[in-house]
């Protein structure tokens, strides 16, 4: 069966009975028919007093191009912890149109381990990502309008850094020249879920703190280089009305019932790819465990997490797990290349033993990153059906020998919360421990020292080099006040390093800058890698040509 027809195959519980089962009243939930529903705010004023849940992180390893399962072992895990008697429920990021429609296909998890209803989750689900989209542009279309209508700002049209947002991917909007009434100055769209206001909605505490997040939202400098904000062109406040109701968590299940909590979708390689602090907020309070998901591996989506979203919500987390497969730890290994839309090399799904064991030093860095925020780890070994267990075995006790607290073989995907309950004991057991939570570095420190430590302690680098113009960025963020803010770091999930070509755990490189923004709105300021898009692009067979409906029930097909 597709991952489609299991979903379909699920009767799911009445959304009012999961809910319940978290202690939110019905008038507590806004329905969007019966399988999905926003979360009233105040709740958490309700609840303010209930004790807070364990909080547990799920990484990765640097994957594939094809994902690892950090997904479906998010879903497995909370599904296998429900399974042993505990309250749980997971929090995830909405899946991108673009990825959705690209490259990756959809972001519910797959197997019997999804949330549903998969259609409208990895589509428009609530509209929360049109409602981030339409803030946005608002923006740039008062922006652009205060440039017609005489510029009583003095903006500089040069200097101007709000950019464009779409929800789609679309190469040629990377650059982009506007028309005769901005002075035919040259801009660019990003994807939504790079939208600074998507970084915010996440990060927003409530209602208040986003709109003066939106209302701090740097759009460009005057000629005599004052920066200029949303709130001087008068459009915050509209901007926060068009995010009324996307600022409210969405409810919806996985195919077990286990309640999930889907929110916000900021990229993991080029913002802080984390579901919002809303949604974790909510569930931490309802739940004995809280399962999150953090986007790619430990060295973009966690990194960001523990130093960007942790710092924003004062959460700490209680255990980290960290998603390997035998295929990803070859492909470190030199077992072969793995191709979106090609056939898998042997040396990737057969008995490798010299490329696991060469591979295996991928792992053991995303164990040390977990460790340097001082965090028990569990690794997760996502199985295939062809898998040796022998070097599933492998994989498992060498994790525990690299400093994880416990490992274990997940059969989530074929099994669902059945095929976790080992992962699930041991998360628990991790949980268990003391957990020392640090950030790893200070916001007292200059941005190239944060800059640099990040690439050095989470990638293994050797060095950091700044363009001239990152320079230039970077020096002009401090002297504005912005140098205390964390940075959100823009590079490939695909390597350690910032180079997709730079498989296993290099050492001593050079990460690159190109760019420096501030994102004065979100609470960071973000350092783009070379080579990096904030536009990303669709691929040769984007995943949208098998997607459609079908001609007799309407029923959608080839969604994934």
């Amino acid at each position: 069966m597709t991952d489609l027809e299991l979903a379909h195959s699920v009767t799911p519980r009445p959304i009012l009975d999961i809910g319940r089962e978290l202690g939110i009243d019905p008038d507590e939930l806004i329905p969007y028919g019966r399988h999905k529903a926003k979360v009233s705010l105040g709740l958490l004023d309700r609840l303010k007093d209930r004790p807070m849940g364990r909080y547990v992180l799920v990484t990765a390893i640097n994957p594939t191009p094809l994902g690892e399962g950090k997904t479906t072992t998010s879903i497995g895990l909370a599904m296998g912890l429900t399974k042993l008697g505990h309250r749980t429920a997971v929090t995830l990021r909405q899946p991108s149109l673009g990825p959705v429609f690209g490259i990756k296909g959809g972001g519910t998890g797959g197997g019997h381990a999804q949330v549903i209803p998969m259609e409208d989750i990895n589509l428009h689900l609530t509209g929360d990502a049109h409602a981030v989209a339409a803030s946005h542009n608002l923006l740039s279309a008062f922006l652009d309008n205060h440039l017609f209508q005489g510029n009583a700002l003095s903006l500089d049209p040069s200097s101007i850094v709000w950019p464009r947002a779409l929800g789609v991917s679309d190469r040629a909007l990377r650059q982009v020249r506007l028309g005769d009434e901005t002075g035919n100055r040259v801009s660019q769209f990003v994807i939504t879920e790079a939208s600074e206001v998507m970084a915010s909605l996440a990060l927003a505490l409530n209602q208040q703190d986003l709109r003066d997040r939106l209302g701090r939202m740097l759009v460009g400098f005057t000629k005599s280089g004052r920066p200029v904000t949303a709130q001087e062109l008068g459009c915050a406040g509209s901007m926060a009305v068009l995010l009324r109701d996307a600022i409210l968590p969405n409810l919806v299940q996985t195919l077990e019932g286990t309640p999930a909590f889907v929110h916000t979708g900021p990229f993991g390689n080029i913002a802080h790819g984390n579901c919002s602090v809303l949604s974790d907020a909510i569930a931490l309070r309802c739940a004995d465990f809280v399962v999150t998901e953090a986007g790619f591996g430990s060295d973009l989506g966690a990194e960001k997490f523990f130093n960007i979203k942790c710092r924003t919500s004062g959460f700490k987390p209680a255990a980290v797990v960290v998603v390997a497969t035998l295929r990803a730890l070859k492909l470190h290994g030199g077992g072969g290349l793995a191709k979106v839309g090609s056939p898998l090399p042997v040396g990737l799904t057969g008995p490798n033993h010299d490329a696991l064991s060469k591979g295996f030093a991928n792992l053991e860095q995303h164990i040390a990153n977990a460790k340097a925020h001082g965090v028990p780890v569990v690794v997760a070994v996502n199985a295939f059906k062809d898998d040796s267990r022998a070097e599933l075995d492998w994989v498992r006790d060498r994790s525990m020998e690299a400093g994880a607290i416990d490992a274990a073989v997940s059969t989530h995907w074929s099994d669902g919360g059945k095929g976790a309950e080992q992962l699930a004991a041991a998360v628990v057991k991790a949980c268990e421990q003391p957990s020392r939570f640090t950030h790893l570095y200070e916001l007292s420190w200059p941005i190239r020292t944060k800059i640099e430590t990040i690439a050095t302690k989470m990638y293994g680098a050797g060095s950091v080099t700044f363009e001239p113009e990152a320079e230039r960025q970077m020096e002009r963020a401090e002297a504005l006040g912005f140098g205390r803010l964390p940075v959100c770091m823009a590079k490939t999930p695909l390597s350690l390093s910032h180079d997709p070509a730079l498989k296993g755990r290099p050492t001593g490189f050079t990460v690159p800058i190109k760019e420096l923004r501030i994102l004065a709105g979100a609470g960071f300021v973000t350092a783009v890698c070379s080579g990096i898009q904030l536009m990303p692009g669709l691929p040769k067979r984007p995943a949208g040509e098998r997607i459609g409906l079908d001609p007799v029930n309407g029923q959608i097909v080839g969604l994934s």
